[in-house]
């Protein structure tokens, strides 16, 4: 197991079928840290609302989170649009699980970073709520056709990650402006509160850059792209993938000028 001071965790979507546990039980072995960071939409009580799916792996999940909160793990969770139901309990703990609005993290290089869901941003959540529900309906849509395809490309011998949701996103004029706009909102807050930075998740889409002279990091999700960011004991910060056999791979690293850094870990 590997000593890291920071992880960053968000969009798990606990019961949901959508939800990769096995990949995130195998992400969470490897890894033990000083902070975990709960970003938001861990339980998708939306889901949950539309009928009761939670295996055993789900438990497993919850279970491992709540045994390194008991130990030498500070554990903090930020709720998000989907777990909002768990807001009315900020600023409380629920064993040794801190639930706060927001957090400020300060790396050990001296970065002040932001913590924060990021659905607040987000105007279609905000406002016009019943569009954000069809959205996700869409998104579950998409995620379970893309997991067809990725046992076809397994079977083809195709290497490589590909999603159809973030192909989508990435793809149609309208979804990446809306991204555009999410990660300009998202620093132009953390720069209100003079921050070096912001750590979120929300809208799926991992990434590590430097927006309007910020660094912008994206945690990614457990449903689509298996991602998550690490703080190593030296400051420095990696966005992570696991991959179907369980391999982890760096994909990004520190945030300079946004390129793509993959490397097997």
């Amino acid at each position: 197991m590997k000593k890291v001071r920071s992880l960053f965790l968000s969009d798990i979507h606990l019961g949901t079928r959508a939800c990769q546990a096995d990949r995130l039980l195998a992400f969470l072995k490897e890894y033990d840290a000083e902070y975990l960071y709960l970003v938001g939409d861990i339980i998708d009580l939306w889901a949950m609302k539309r009928g009761l799916y939670w295996p055993k792996e789900h438990n497993t999940i919850v279970q491992k989170i709540l045994r390194k909160a008991r130990h030498d793990t500070k554990v903090i969770f930020v709720p998000g649009n989907h777990d909002e139901g768990i807001r009315r309990y900020i600023g409380m703990s629920f064993g040794a699980v801190d639930v706060v609005s927001e957090h400020i993290h300060v790396t050990v290089n001296g970065k002040k970073m932001l913590i924060i869901h990021g659905d607040e941003y987000d105007q279609v959540t905000t406002y016009h709520r019943w569009i954000s529900h069809l959205g996700d309906l869409t998104y579950t849509l998409l995620v379970h056709m893309n997991r067809i395809l990725s046992v076809i490309r397994r079977k083809l011998r195709v290497s490589g990650h590909w999603s159809l949701a973030d192909y989508a996103k990435r793809n149609v004029l309208k979804a990446v402006a809306f991204i555009g706009d999410f990660e300009k909102a998202a620093v132009k807050g953390a720069s209100l509160r003079k921050m070096d930075g912001v750590i979120c998740g929300h809208i799926h889409t991992p990434v590590m850059k430097v927006v309007d002279g910020l660094d912008y990091i994206n945690c990614g999700d457990w449903v689509d792209n298996c991602t998550a960011v690490i703080e190593e004991c030296d400051g420095s910060l990696h966005l992570i993938r696991t991959t179907p056999e369980y391999e982890l791979m760096t994909i990004f690293n520190t945030p300079t000028n946004g390129q793509l850094s993959l490397q097997k870990i």
